[in-house]
């Protein structure tokens, strides 16, 4: 049984001219640039992760040291478990209410209708 002749293409890209590396993500570009929490306009999402709900909350643009204090926070008043990603706060359940609280009184501003 034959199997034909092989074919020699070549496809694909040339990365010599007009391709720059990015030295930075500009997910880390926002997070640079610390604001007041007035100046923070949040929205929520609710998600479905394997089964389980998410919610999500941000954007936040604060400093590492504050970001990891503000998680810490929420997390032991929530009495759940999360992370910080891509300058959104992902916290296990559907914590909207509990959330929105907690955040009005750390002084965070929120869009119209969330």
């Amino acid at each position: 049984m034959s199997r034909g002749k092989k074919l020699d293409i070549f496809i694909g890209a040339d990365f010599e001219e007009g391709w720059n590396e990015i030295e930075t993500s500009p997910n880390t570009m926002l997070s640079s640039e610390s604001t007041t929490p007035k100046q923070h306009l949040l929205h929520f999402a609710k998600e479905k992760r394997r089964g389980k709900t998410v919610t999500l909350v941000g954007p936040f643009s604060l400093k590492k040291e504050e970001q990891s204090r503000l998680l810490k926070l929420l997390k032991k008043k929530l009495g759940c478990g999360g992370a910080y990603k891509n300058c959104f706060m992902e916290f296990q359940g559907d914590l909207k209410e509990k959330l929105h609280s907690l955040l009005a009184e750390e002084g965070f501003r929120f869009k119209k209708g969330h």
